[in-house]
């Protein structure tokens, strides 16, 4: 089953081409990376893959559901997303518990919404799944970023979503941050009851274990995209980021990269 399928994507703001003739396809149970550098067209792609952002041109079809013939509020449950826009949206007076919960209705910050005991419950497990059950109580403002990223992804995954949008989520750590961050998103990727999932980074030193795929992206366009150990080579990035550089995988699946 293709999760998503892309074909012929062109998303235009004024006189800009954000994305520029995207065809793709994710089938269910791949974990695909988009990398790419700033400005690229990553977060614009992803907002597209949120259903936040209808294409100007070509077909996108999300789940199986076409963008533009389908009722997006229906189809946004089935998909979890965790994004620096997302983040700054949540009010820093909510409580944490409150944070993950409320994406049962899709909402950001509580207000008169009635949440069942299976919903508390699920929130709980997804905060201790993701070691941040200490956190509950506290208000998502007083969190450090590494805590922040960690409950949006539990935020992500409470409605038991089919596809799961990771966009930058190393974004803002310190390095001790990263490390644990990325082995949590590693377990997630390995896990195989987890959803479809599609990552955006713009650093490799930041890819989890377990990934699958990967697209990349230069201003706007695709430079190539497939399996993640074939494509994912020093032509393909230095393509992608306008210099010289040498990609390496290491032994214990991690990668680097560095000018030659």
């Amino acid at each position: 089953m293709d999760v998503i399928e892309l074909a012929g994507v062109d998303v235009i703001r004024g006189q800009q081409k954000l994305l520029d003739d995207i065809t793709w396809q994710v089938r269910e149970g791949e974990r695909w990376l988009v990398i790419g550098p700033n400005g690229a067209g990553k977060t614009t792609l992803l907002q597209v893959l949120a259903t936040q952002m209808h294409p100007t041109h070509g077909l996108a079809a999300i789940l199986g559901e076409v963008l533009g013939a389908v009722d997006v509020f229906d189809l946004r449950p089935r998909i979890g997303v965790a994004s620096p826009v997302m983040a700054d949206r949540v009010p820093r007076g909510e409580r944490v518990s409150d944070v993950v919960v409320s994406a049962a209705y899709g909402v950001l910050g509580r207000w008169r919404e009635e949440y069942g005991s299976e919903d508390h419950a699920r929130a709980a497990a997804l905060l201790a799944e993701f070691g941040t059950a200490d956190l509950a109580d506290r208000t998502f403002g007083t969190l450090s970023e590494g805590e922040r990223k960690r409950v949006q992804i539990a935020r992500a995954m409470m409605t038991d979503p089919e596809l799961l949008l990771l966009d930058e989520p190393s974004a803002g750590l310190d390095l001790a941050g990263r490390e644990d961050l990325v082995g949590l998103l590693s377990e997630l990727a390995h896990d195989e009851d987890a959803p479809t999932q599609v990552l955006v980074t713009h650093h490799v030193e930041e890819i989890p274990q377990g990934m699958t795929h990967v697209m990349l992206l230069r201003e706007g366009r695709v430079v190539a995209a497939g399996p993640l150990e074939e494509t994912l080579n020093d032509d393909n990035m230095s393509q992608t980021f306008g210099l010289a550089l040498h990609v390496e995988q290491h032994p214990d699946g991690r990668w680097t990269a560095r000018a030659r």
